[in-house]
């Protein structure tokens, strides 16, 4: 209990950080209390163990703060794509990654976008021999699922594109399985990797290959969320309340990264999420999730859809795919709030 005091006096004291004025979070706490109690008090949120998803995997207390009493965590797996298992019903809400997300509403789930989280989290490692992106011509690149649409095989065929690569005849993509990416580049059997944190903090640390591309760094990469918080869309148009006080959590857990790092570290080693604090740590430096207040969600989900229409990996055009997959009144208001 007392953790949890603690915890929430954090995600109070944004203020002092100047993350968001005091006139802010007295609108913000006003709302709140204005509002209509949620029509349910049950949420559960999906995860991974990465650290870039550290605002999710630190958000049950402010949402037990929104008005939730029963929160529930529910673990994935790294084939998962968020989209599938919210729509399934699975779970309620996951921050995941937004390109491979679109293939599948671009497909039909029933799930939606409803804020950006952050940009910046991947990284793309190399043996030394590769220099650049352009490099991989001919050359061997583990990801997840080399045939569907897992995050890292999305995102690797529109980077390899940008370039003038054809992703279908250039590479050669490699499914990593069950096997550890560094192992296999150690052994010679991939060239290339993407990773997040904290593995990626891990590889620099070991001196595992090079980084050849930082999602934080090089650009446009660095211009556009990769994260997104997506819900189901029959939780968003069953519960809108609920659906908001869940969005507002979301935006104050990550801004709680942002200004509380150390605690924050802290926090995902202490309940399980990572077992260093010292990579968990440099992760969170290394992603910014300060953009929330000054990037454009919907300008990320036209950026990626764009991209993948080019390629053939969807039908629709990304005016559709926003139309259809996407909810940002709750982001709006919030925004509002906080007088941003």
């Amino acid at each position: 209990m007392q953790d949890r005091r603690d915890f929430l006096k954090t995600g109070f004291s944004i203020a002092a950080a100047g993350l968001a004025g005091t006139a802010a979070l007295t609108r913000a706490r006003r709302s709140l209390a204005e509002e209509a109690p949620p029509e349910t008090t049950s949420v559960r949120l999906l995860y991974w163990k990465d650290t870039c998803l550290a605002p999710i995997q630190i958000l049950d207390d402010l949402l037990r703060d929104e008005g939730f009493a029963d929160v529930r965590y529910v673990p994935a797996a790294d084939p998962d794509i968020g989209a599938d298992r919210v729509a399934s019903g699975d779970a309620d809400f996951v921050q995941d990654d937004a390109g491979a997300n679109i293939l599948k509403i671009d497909a039909g789930v029933r799930a939606v976008m409803l804020a950006g989280v952050h940009p910046a989290c991947f990284e793309l490692f190399a043996r030394e021999s590769i220099r650049s992106v352009v490099d991989l011509k001919g050359r061997t690149v583990g990801v997840t699922d080399a045939t569907g649409g897992s995050s890292d095989y999305v995102t690797l065929k529109i980077i390899a594109a940008s370039v003038g690569l054809d992703p279908a005849k250039d590479i050669n993509w490699f499914a990593i399985g069950g096997a550890r990416k560094s192992d296999l580049l150690t052994n010679g059997k991939i060239d290339a990797f993407m990773s997040s944190p904290p593995r990626a903090q891990e590889l620099r640390a070991r001196g595992t290959g090079h980084v050849i591309l930082s999602s934080e760094l090089d650009r446009p990469w660095s211009q556009y969320f990769c994260c997104m918080l997506i819900g189901s869309a029959d939780f968003v148009r069953r519960s809108p309340i609920a659906t908001k006080r869940v969005v507002r959590a979301m935006l104050r857990a990550t801004d709680i990264c942002a200004a509380k790092p150390d605690w924050v570290a802290q926090r995902l080693v202490d309940r399980g999420f990572t077992p260093r604090y010292d990579y968990a740590r440099q992760g969170l430096d290394d992603v910014s999730y300060r953009a929330w207040r000054d990037y454009d969600a919907e300008d990320a989900v036209r950026f990626w859809a764009l991209r993948e229409r080019e390629l053939g990996m969807i039908k629709s055009s990304p005016d559709k795919i926003i139309a259809t997959g996407t909810d940002w009144r709750f982001l709006k208001e919030v925004r509002k709030e906080l007088g941003i």
